[in-house]
């Protein structure tokens, strides 16, 4: 298959971080973020060929998106720039030391306005995996329909189709989400979701066991279930994987999510087995809640290794 080594589809954001409480004011400096645009970063950084496709605003805050993915070595060839409608917008407060608040502005955003028109020359040109999350097809009903078409189109293909649930409350209720994403998951080959994100693809209520046991029925071939600082576990048809977390002093949560699938879908590029495509994910996981921002303390290929066998505080001569 030609192409690029991961597509991934979704809304870029800015965002606009503050240090304490909004309501009393303070310097915001502007970041790129996006579930899917980090999970492209991460992969890019450790060497793969990988491209986002989505819409952004024409103005200089579209252009400020650009200009990141493509310092990360992210293809935003087949991004659409949308002369009507503005950047989505995320505000992340930090409210203690440990807890941070995000506010949405993305309602009638570029990103928002996603079409199947809009992906068509992406899909085209062909990738190796296509990565799609449960916040795209919450964002409109012309975004859901781009998300299907996505997922039915590149696992015609024979691409691989990996979905994170990344459930967002603010964007639409649990109801609302399973009835899209237990269908959408249909379409995957690998699901990723956190341990309480799972029964919104399956039946209201059901537990981990059974919702497994029905996306594997279904031909999903890898169940993926985040679990934090507790690390993470794999289901196959020919059992179950586990994984601890790797150790670090966590700074910063944001973003660990989209890293642990990152890793993943870089091992899996890799052709690592499936403990060392676990392995990958938690260690870029742990880079991400170790360093500040979404993505900005991802590691490079080189620098996989930093965490093996450290000692806390130490120093690297």
């Amino acid at each position: 298959m030609t192409g690029v080594d991961l597509l991934t589809v979704g809304e870029a954001l800015v965002s606009l971080r503050s240090a304490g409480p909004l309501t009393v004011g303070g310097p915001l400096t502007p970041y790129l973020a996006g579930a899917e645009s980090n999970v492209s970063i991460g992969v890019a950084r450790l060497g793969h060929r990988a491209a986002f496709a989505g819409r952004v605003s024409a103005d200089e805050l579209g252009l400020f998106l650009l200009r990141q993915l493509r310092a990360e070595g992210v293809d935003v060839g087949h991004v659409v720039r949308d002369p009507d409608r503005p950047a989505g917008l995320m505000f992340l407060e930090r409210r203690t030391a440990d807890l941070t608040r995000v506010i949405y502005q993305r309602a009638g955003s570029a990103g928002s306005a996603l079409t199947v028109d809009d992906l068509r020359p992406a899909l085209a040109a062909g990738t190796h995996v296509l990565h799609l999350t449960g916040i795209t097809p919450a964002l409109s009903d012309s975004a859901r329909a781009a998300t299907e078409w996505a997922a039915g189109t590149a696992a015609r293909s024979g691409a691989l189709v990996c979905l994170d649930v990344n459930y967002r409350s603010r964007l639409w209720s649990r109801d609302a989400a399973r009835a899209v994403l237990t269908p959408l998951a249909g379409h995957a080959a690998v699901v990723v979701a956190s341990h309480d994100e799972l029964d919104l693809l399956g039946d209201h209520g059901a537990d981990e066991p059974t919702v497994v046991a029905g996306l594997l029925d279904r031909g999903v071939s890898t169940v993926l279930v985040k679990l934090g600082g507790d690390g993470a576990r794999a289901y196959t048809r020919e059992g179950r994987v586990e994984t601890a977390a790797v150790p670090v002093t966590a700074v910063d949560t944001v973003g660990a999510g989209d890293a642990f699938t990152a890793g993943y879908l870089s091992g899996h590029l890799d052709g690592l087995d499936l403990a060392g495509r676990l392995r990958r994910a938690v260690t870029l996981g742990a880079f991400a809640v170790a360093g500040h921002g979404d993505w900005e303390a991802l590691p490079r290929r080189d620098e996989l290794a930093l965490l093996d066998g450290r000692q806390s505080g130490s120093t690297v001569r």
